[in-house]
């Protein structure tokens, strides 16, 4: 995949829409169901980004294009240190695609199976910079439902960035939100309600953090739970286990577990100030947290991949449309046009049609441009009224 997407790429003037030809592909780092991520760089400014590009026939015949169009429209509202945010959004005949900070840490998930002990120092790190991640999603009405290791990513300084915004959703105070979604063993007691649907709050994303530090301490997590076990079990299991802290664990780590893991939502950590106010963290320097100036007890290793090195291979080897090769494959299908023309290729291509017109392309650096033009010409115009009544007063 080191093959250069284009060799003669048009240069970038501050009006034009961002393309895939504004892009070097340098290697495959990840996949999802529907979508593959790569590393990039950009042609023009030379920086390095991950692009998660989404097959747009696959997107229709599996309904997730609801999903990815959700997703866009809420990472585009959003920017924070420890969330990956989103720089552009752009589409072509075949795929869409999202650009995002690079992240060459590698995911948790990704750390526990290499058989890395986090230490209590680092996951107390770990923590406070979530905290603060969730805060600011909470102030943008937002429920991530999804946090677990495999979308937390680390930097190479080893901070955390929490990722993967496809069923997250946002909170108001019109519509309760009652649909399951999530991860099982990382889902919160109130999402598994026996009798009706009953609404959930924020909360739930603190209980999924309260599992993920016990597992990152631990290396397994405090329930039983698999993806496949019913919600009639799952229901059973709060009601009946009881989970188990090493007594090698800090009194203050395992009060802290405790308080994200309180099976009552009402009761549980689920704001900052909680956590703020809580006297094991009485020693944080809070700012310095946001500010990254906080130095992580572990490290990601320097100079490798910290991914599985399959994804490469399988681009290269088994992807029948590899990305490498998009230009001449979408050349040639510009000269002959499928004449397949059956009801369900119609139904198909309507659909394509439709996700072709409604796509929400996004460029972050045009709209910082906008916004400080706007905020100028904002402040311009309260000056030129200040003047006004400076003028009038004198008049009087």
């Amino acid at each position: 995949m080191g093959a250069n997407t284009s060799s003669q790429s048009p240069p970038l003037d501050g009006n034009e829409d961002v393309t895939f030809d504004h892009f070097e592909i340098l290697r495959a780092i990840g996949k999802g169901s529907f979508g593959k991520v790569c590393v990039v760089q950009k042609n023009d400014t030379k920086k390095m980004y991950a692009m998660k590009y989404m097959n747009k026939q696959k997107c229709v015949e599996r309904n997730e294009v609801r999903n990815v169009f959700k997703e866009l429209q809420i990472m585009q509202g959003l920017e924070h240190p420890f969330l990956v945010n989103l720089w552009y959004s752009f589409q072509d005949a075949e795929d869409m695609f999202m650009v995002v900070d690079l992240l060459l840490g590698g995911d948790l998930r990704y750390h526990l199976q290499q058989n890395v002990r986090f230490q209590e120092g680092t996951v107390k790190l770990f923590i406070c910079e979530l905290v603060l991640a969730l805060d600011y999603l909470q102030s943008r009405h937002i429920i991530h439902r999804d946090i677990k290791p495999d979308n937390i990513l680390l930097d190479e300084h080893g901070h955390v960035h929490i990722t993967d915004f496809n069923i997250a959703t946002m909170l108001t105070k019109e519509v309760q939100v009652t649909t399951i979604a999530g991860t099982k063993p990382y889902m919160a007691p109130e999402m598994f309600s026996s009798t009706k649907p009953t609404g959930y709050s924020f909360a739930v994303d603190w209980w999924s953090l309260g599992i993920t530090a016990y597992e990152l301490l631990r290396t397994r997590r405090p329930y039983h739970i698999r993806s496949n076990t019913s919600a009639n079990e799952i229901a059973h299991v709060f009601k009946t286990a009881t989970v188990m802290y090493p007594a090698a664990w800090s009194s203050g780590m395992v009060s802290l577990i405790k308080k994200l893991l309180e099976l009552n939502p009402e009761k549980r950590f689920c704001q900052l100030k909680d956590v703020q106010d809580f006297p094991y963290l009485s020693d944080v320097n809070w700012d310095a947290v946001l500010q990254k100036r906080i130095t992580p007890g572990f490290v990601p290793v320097k100079g490798r991949l910290n991914c599985d090195p399959a994804f490469e291979l399988e681009e290269m080897i088994l992807e029948s449309k590899p990305l490498h090769k998009k230009k001449k494959r979408l050349a040639k299908k510009e000269k002959d046009t499928s004449k397949g023309s059956s009801s369900q290729a119609c139904h198909l291509q309507k659909h394509l049609e439709m996700l072709q017109r409604d796509f929400i392309v996004f460029n972050r650096e045009k709209a910082r441009h906008l916004h400080s033009d706007t905020q100028e010409s904002t402040t311009l115009a309260k000056s030129r009224g200040v003047y006004r009544e400076d003028d009038e007063n004198n008049d009087l």
